[in-house]
């Protein structure tokens, strides 16, 4: 009867974790997938399809794609080139204008834009800001933007403030950890934490036993603390040395494995050498 209870109970709970799991995975997808618009009713506008590919946090900018297409009289038949030199005038954080000579296919093309405010150092806590600002001009003349803004990188969601005044568009993109980032990040310091504790168990019972050198131990000990090197380098992101993670689990987690494997085998050489092994 016990068996039974603990087999459904298993069952039970590995069916609402992995429950909650789709229901995070499908939030987080239909999070990614939005997209923003200020819009342009103009029949003679340009299109602009923006899409953030990737985030660098360390490099504190993200890489936006922008597919351009004029419509209407600005077009060429079928759209695919302006009939006269199109420039598109951007904000201070998007590197630099862009522009496209008359008569010539317009292909996507990728640009740096920076970021202000927040810290890799904060990861997974990190957030950061930016301002997109994007105007249009053909032939010196102002000409109004349609333009839509959705987010790609599957590592950082986005929370978009979009208007469109005077036919400029304007988006105010604040950018942060996905939930999944998150909660591998403080599953990994709480599984740091667990393995430095498992460690110090074993040294106090080979300590206060006096079981000598167990070298079974010793290897498990000072595999831990190399594997956990390792496990921090899998954190998604890649976030720098001296981030959040660090200083509240790995190093410490380093630390106590490092003095509680040298105590084990302080002691279990004493212990060796007096002949007072159980």
């Amino acid at each position: 009867m016990a068996r039974r209870l603990l087999l459904v109970t298993g069952v039970v709970a590995a069916a609402v974790a992995i429950g909650l799991g789709v229901w995070l995975q499908i939030d987080e997808r239909r999070t990614l997938g939005v997209t923003h618009a200020a819009t342009s009713t103009a029949r003679d506008r340009v299109d602009i399809r923006a899409s953030i590919q990737r985030v660098d946090a360390n490099a504190r900018e993200l890489t936006l794609r922008l597919l351009v297409v004029p419509r209407g009289d600005l077009a060429e038949a079928g759209g695919l080139s302006p009939v006269s030199d199109l420039t598109l005038l951007t904000s201070a954080p998007v590197r630099g204008d862009l522009r496209f000579p008359a008569h010539t296919r317009i292909s996507s093309v990728d640009v740096p834009v920076a970021l202000s405010g927040g810290s890799a150092a904060d990861y997974p806590f990190d957030a950061y800001e930016s301002e997109i600002e994007v105007a249009a001009q053909m032939d010196g003349a102002a000409v109004p933007v349609n333009m839509t803004l959705t987010g790609r990188d599957p590592l950082f969601t986005q929370r978009v403030a979009a208007e469109a005044a005077g036919g400029v568009a304007y988006f105010g993109v604040t950018v942060e950890r996905t939930t999944s980032v998150l909660l591998f990040a403080l599953f990994m310091m709480a599984a740091m934490w667990a393995l430095a504790g498992a460690v110090v168990i074993a040294t106090w019972f080979l300590i206060s036993r006096r079981r000598g050198l167990v070298w079974p131990a010793l290897g498990w000990m000072a595999a831990t603390l190399f594997a956990l090197a390792a496990f921090r380098g899998t954190a998604p992101g890649s976030p720098p040395f001296g981030c959040l993670v660090d200083y509240a689990a790995f190093l410490w987690a380093e630390m106590i494995i490092a003095v509680s494997l040298t105590c084990t085998v302080i002691a279990g050489a004493r212990a060796e050498f007096t002949g007072t092994t159980q």
